[in-house]
């Protein structure tokens, strides 16, 4: 799961440990293409990237605007300039309608491009409407079938074409505008019947804000020993790569604009993310997905991304494409990446290759390297042809990219009726009467506690804006229990019931197991139960029953917990994920806080400036050592170092409170001597192994940490310590806050190996030290905005003086 992780978020290797010689680069900046394009068979490159005839030849080309061909080498755009050649593909062509649908992050325009033929284009308002009547079938009424029937024939194939979300995966984002410039001036009868069958959404970007912070630094090192390093800062303000994990908690800007104003106007048949991954792999994977699928992805979904996802890689290899993989290396199991499965519309996911951002590289067959249920040197059932390596460049992986995409664009052209009734039937389908025993309905009585209420409206709205219909009811009664005025119901019966249930649901992830018999990692991770990561009481109800409907649910914004500490939260040249994530969650709740970079640390005299400082959730060496030397320009290399550590043990001595977030924890433990251990330490995955899962704690909730907490809490436990004490003659400075229960399962939603080891063990602890003290956590309080259950635990730690 993290080398995967890591190798996209960081495109080739991980920094810490990378030294710029170890890749032969294709050195000269003016060296010629590759010539692994030029022997496509029948100029797929052209037949990708061109296609222009004479009667359009006033449609720009992106190279007019943008100044280079897209998939030059060390050739970066803007986000201004790419925004500027969609104006002008508007401005010149019938086929093309483009609009800003707001801002982001950074206050960007976030964009969209609708691409169809002229007649289609006039009448986008007659389609939307075809697509909201198929999506709900209860919108037809009586004849409802023979009503389809005719929407069906009169409706079109609806594609989004979605890149860039993570911008280091440059040739997304690239690519858009030789699919565009295609769509919009090619008058080949391919071309025609693709705008005549289909309406494609392109979304230029997902993260418009990443394109200029990743072409700023690329720019920056170009010609230096750093070319094609990634950023040394999060290429999304808050969440970075985590930002394509985003798709059921909707809390960022781009993935609230992109779920309101397009996936939930327009309910697309085919979401195709552009995406890539690491170079030592695979050149290019398409669904199918390996296993485990989601429970509550429809079998209609699975049929048509493993119909459409083998069509794309047998046109692609039939046209000479190699390093083809499907079946292999990414799941379909958290609705984080894919809310289309759960919205009526297939999720193709394509990941090419990577170079080093746009600098090539040259790769040896012998140092391809196997990855989950395929060895790229070896041709199977799921990869095939073999590439036999050598150098790659960002032509290739555009190349890739634009074939993959005309490749799916024909099939959804040419099977119209197919994919609209496919559609339609997974509606139906979800709008049928559940019988006993299956889940009819949740219900969320409501409750007298302000606090409570807040989790409630939160997990009610995160539904909503999913497309869930919530109902507020008079007092009913069901299965001998009553229910007050104002208990919340989500019925299964309805177009999104799907995607309700497998976020309110407890997940049992399958113990998938290698030839050796160790544990297969998921992608991600195991679980998403949002009523136990937000603390919310969510009652099943399997049998059907009747209520009335009362009014509207009112949305009270949150009171801002009130701090007078005075905050800093550490912020590594090596960027990390949790740390944006918590800088986010600190804002939304009016928490002030300064940023601490490693020189501020190794300056000393902390305590002076700060009551609290926070080490988010990072690996320990990169919080001591950083960026190792001749990785990264000089300023940003060492991490805290020596020097750092005894800044931070001065601070704590001092009367300081050091917040560290799960594998911070062990960082701390390690360089601050203190008298605890991870238990976890050094035990094979076959004996413990927690990747991503909701575990059961027990708090003392007489501690100042637990203020208003219950006795019975969560953990999200993922890659994280374990404690207990080391030195029993030191026992006295530790102070257990949350430990995992002696008699009862930890496990409560996701995928548990050798839980007995967790018994009585500590999942949260305060050691004195000095005068103040350090706060060590064993997971992740504030996890990806989800785990609102636990947020009081981080905010206590923040706002409790040390003793």
């Amino acid at each position: 799961m993290r080398r995967r992780l890591l190798a996209c978020a960081l495109v080739v290797t991980n920094l810490l440990s990378f030294s710029p010689a170890s890749i032969n680069l294709a050195a000269a900046h003016n060296r010629p293409l590759a010539t692994t394009t030029a022997t496509l068979p029948g100029g797929a490159e052209a037949a990708a990237q061109t296609g222009v005839s004479k009667a359009s030849a006033n449609v720009p080309a992106p190279e007019d605007v943008l100044g280079f061909r897209p998939g030059d080498d060390r050739k970066l755009a803007s986000w201004s300039s790419i925004v500027d050649y969609f104006r002008q593909l508007d401005a010149a062509s019938d086929r093309v309608k483009f609009e800003e649908l707001g801002k982001t992050t950074l206050n960007a325009p976030f964009v969209l491009a609708t691409i169809s033929a002229p007649e289609n284009l006039a009448r986008l308002g007659e389609y939307k409407d075809i697509q909201r009547q198929l999506a709900d079938p209860r919108t037809l009424g009586k004849d409802a079938d023979r009503k389809a029937q005719e929407l069906i024939k009169r409706g079109k194939t609806i594609v989004l074409i979605t890149c860039g979300i993570h911008s280091t995966e440059v040739g997304s984002y690239l690519s858009s505008t030789l699919i565009a410039h295609r769509l919009a001036s090619s008058n080949d009868p391919e071309i025609a019947n693709i705008l005549r069958e289909t309406i494609v959404l392109l979304v230029p970007s997902l993260n418009p804000d990443g394109v200029d912070i990743v072409k700023r630094w690329y720019d920056r090192t170009l010609g230096t020993p750093y070319e094609g390093t990634s950023p040394p800062e999060l290429y999304h303000k808050y969440i970075g790569h985590d930002n394509n994990r985003d798709w059921y908690i909707f809390s960022q800007r781009e993935t609230q604009l992109t779920v309101d104003k397009i996936h939930n106007v327009w309910h697309p048949q085919i979401v195709h993310d552009i995406h890539q991954q690491g170079a030592d792999g695979a050149r290019l994977f398409v669904p199918p997905y390996m296993k485990p699928v989601e429970p509550n992805v429809p079998a209609k979904i699975v049929e048509g991304y493993t119909e459409l996802g083998k069509h794309i890689a047998t046109e692609l290899r039939a046209a000479g494409f190699k390093g083809i993989t499907y079946d292999s290396t990414y799941d379909a199991w958290t609705p984080a990446r894919a809310y289309s499965h759960y919205h009526g519309g297939v999720r193709i996911l394509s990941e090419t290759a990577s170079a080093r951002i746009a600098t090539p590289i040259t790769l040896k067959f012998e140092d391809l390297r196997p990855d989950e249920g395929f060895d790229p040197r070896k041709e199977s059932v799921n990869f095939g042809p073999l590439w036999p390596g050598g150098e790659w460049h960002l032509r290739d992986i555009t190349n890739y990219m634009t074939n993959g995409a005309f490749a799916l664009l024909r099939h959804a052209a040419q099977n119209r009726e197919r994919w609209l009734t496919r559609f339609h039937e997974i509606g139906k389908e979800a709008i049928r009467v559940r019988p006993n025993g299956e889940v009819f309905a949740y219900v969320i009585p409501p409750s007298q506690l302000a606090a409570q209420r807040l989790r409630d409206n939160e997990l009610i709205h995160v539904l909503q804006r999913g497309g869930v219909e919530v109902d507020d009811a008079e007092r009913f009664t069901v299965e001998g229990v009553a229910y007050p005025n104002g208990t919340a119901i989500i019925r299964m019966e309805q177009p999104y019931g799907n995607f309700a249930k497998a976020l309110l649901e407890r997940q049992r992830y399958p113990d998938l197991r290698d030839e050796a018999g160790n544990p297969q990692s998921p992608y991600d991770v195991t679980a998403h139960t949002l009523p136990l990561l937000m603390g919310v009481n969510v009652k099943s109800i399997s049998a059907p029953f009747k209520y009335r409907r009362s009014g509207a649910r009112v949305f009270n914004d949150a009171e801002p917990p009130l701090s007078n500490a005075r905050l800093a939260l550490y912020k590594s040249h090596v960027p990390s994920m949790d740390e944006g994530w918590t800088r986010w969650i600190l804002e939304q709740h009016n928490f002030a806080n300064s940023p601490l970079v490693d020189k501020d640390v190794r300056a000393g005299n902390l305590r002076a400036k700060h009551d609290t400082i926070i080490i988010p959730d990072h690996s320990p060496r990169a919080i001591f050592e950083g960026y190792r030397k001749d990785t990264m320009p000089e300023e940003l290399t060492g991490g805290l170092g020596e020097t750092g550590v005894r800044a931070l043990r001065e601070f704590v001595e001092g009367g300081g409170t050091l917040v560290c977030l799960n594998k911070a924890s062990e960082f701390a433990i390690a360089q601050l001597k203190l008298p605890v251990r991870d238990i976890t330490e050094g035990v094979p995955r076959t004996e413990f192994f927690v990747p991503g899962s909701i575990l059961r704690t027990e708090l003392d909730t007489a501690h100042p940490l637990a203020k208003g907490m219950p006795k019975e809490s969560i953990a999200w436990v993922e890659d994280s310590p374990v404690f207990e004490v080391s030195d029993p003659n030191e026992a006295s400075r530790v102070r257990v806050v949350a430990r995992y229960p002696a008699n009862a399962d930890p496990l409560l939603s996701g995928w548990l190996l050798g839980g007995d080891k967790l018994k009585s063990k500590a999942a949260l602890v305060e050691v004195t030290m000095g005068k103040g003290r350090v706060v060590l956590f064993g997971f992740r309080p504030q996890y990806r905005a989800q785990s609102l259950a636990t947020y009081p635990l981080l905010f206590n730690a923040i706002s409790a003086p040390a003793k």
